[in-house]
C-alpha cells in the first residue's frame, strides 16, 4: 500500500471514529487445537471496546459521571481465520448506529498481513448505575454515532 493510500485509509478511519489496538497472541491464549481459543476473541473485542471508550473521551468514570454505564446485550461474532501464538493482531473498533438507549460498535480483528480473523457487531445498552434500568444515551456520547434513519423506515422497500 502506498503512503498516499495509507494516509487516505487513516483519514477514513478517523472520520468514522475508528480506534485500533494492537496485541500479540500469547501462549496462554492457545487451546488444544493449536489456535486461539474461541472465548479469547470475546476478550480481545472487549479490550478493543475499552480502548475505543478511552480514546473517544468516554472512559468508565466519565460515562458514570454522566449517569450512565454500558452493558453488552448482544454479540454477533464471525470467526473467519484462526490466529496462532505470536500473531500480531490489530483490533479495530468503530461506532455503528444508536437508538434511544442502545448503540452498536462494529469490530474487526486483522492479522498484520491484512487477513480478517474475526468481525463482530456488539450491541450495548446504557443503564443508570444506581437503578440498573435502561436510560437514554447521554447527548454528548450519542454524538459519536452516525446519524441513521429510524429502523422502521429501513424496513420499507421503495
Amino acid at each position: 500500500m502506498s503512503n498516499g493510500n495509507i494516509q487516505a485509509l487513516k483519514i477514513a478511519q478517523s472520520a468514522r471514529g475508528e480506534v485500533v489496538l494492537e496485541t500479540v497472541v500469547r501462549p496462554t491464549e492457545i487451546d488444544v487445537n493449536g489456535h486461539v481459543n474461541n472465548g479469547k476473541y470475546v476478550e480481545y473485542l472487549e479490550w478493543g471496546r475499552e480502548e475505543w471508550y478511552d480514546r473517544s473521551g468516554f472512559a468508565y468514570d466519565r460515562l458514570k459521571g454522566l449517569g450512565a454505564i454500558t452493558v453488552v446485550v448482544n454479540l454477533n461474532l464471525n470467526y473467519r481465520r484462526p490466529c496462532h501464538q505470536g500473531d500480531r493482531l490489530r483490533i479495530a473498533t468503530w461506532p455503528g448506529g444508536c437508538g434511544r438507549t442502545s448503540f452498536s460498535l462494529a469490530q474487526r480483528i486483522d492479522k498484520t498481513d491484512g487477513t480478517v480473523a474475526t468481525d463482530a457487531v456488539v450491541t450495548l445498552v446504557t443503564i443508570d448505575p444506581d437503578t440498573r434500568r435502561a436510560r437514554p444515551l447521554p447527548e454528548e456520547f450519542a454524538r459519536l454515532f452516525p446519524v441513521t434513519e429510524p429502523f422502521s423506515s429501513r424496513m420499507v422497500r421503495p
